[in-house]
């Protein structure tokens, strides 16, 4: 599948048209649903083929975010035979209650693995949150950066930003027809 292809296929498959609430509260009428993208077998397949040559060399482990990195997180893991960890947004209060489930995380290089970046804050969370643990976190992967300050926010924390598209390039492709994948 080429980029364009691709780019095709997330736009129309997440692109909603209707009557949105926000979490800003203000109301929209166009939302954008990663999670479609995430629960479409192919298209996760083909978003995790894509997503590879962004893995920088160094990575030792992959850190996949509540909710949305998780998916993709494991996608990633099985086309780079990395290991995946899963990192909460807080830790529960039972179990093992760790912040970073799936491995340990200390001395290791961690990619953090995100859908979309908006405005960075929970990246920039959970990369210190990984960094307390003893992690080395310089770089974030995400599907979609929708270039809203977000990469400049990771960069202000030491923290490389790849996305595999910017919001203005998915809005330049044409909602036609989905493409087979």
């Amino acid at each position: 599948m080429t980029r364009t292809e691709l780019g095709e296929a997330i736009r129309t498959r997440a692109r909603l048209e209707g009557r949105f609430q926000l979490r800003s509260g203000l109301t929209a009428t166009e939302y954008f649903d990663k999670y479609r993208f995430e629960g479409d077998p192919a298209l996760l397949r083909a978003i995790a083929d894509a997503l590879v040559p962004l893995v920088p060399a160094s990575t030792e482990c992959l850190a996949g975010l509540e909710l949305g990195g998780v998916p993709l997180a494991t996608a990633l893991s099985l086309r780079t035979s990395l290991p995946a960890v899963f990192v909460r947004k807080v830790a529960k209060d039972y179990g093992t209650r760790r912040i970073a489930e799936g491995g340990d995380v200390a001395g290791r290089r961690l990619l953090i693995v995100e859908d979309v970046v908006t405005t960075g804050g929970q990246v920039v969370s959970s990369c210190w949150d990984l960094r307390a643990l003893g992690a080395i976190v310089e770089h974030a992967v995400c599907v979609i950066d929708r270039e809203s300050g977000g990469s400049q926010k990771l960069h202000d924390a030491g923290l490389r930003l790849h996305s595999l598209f910017a919001m203005t390039e998915l809005e330049r492709f044409t909602a036609a027809q989905r493409p087979e994948l």
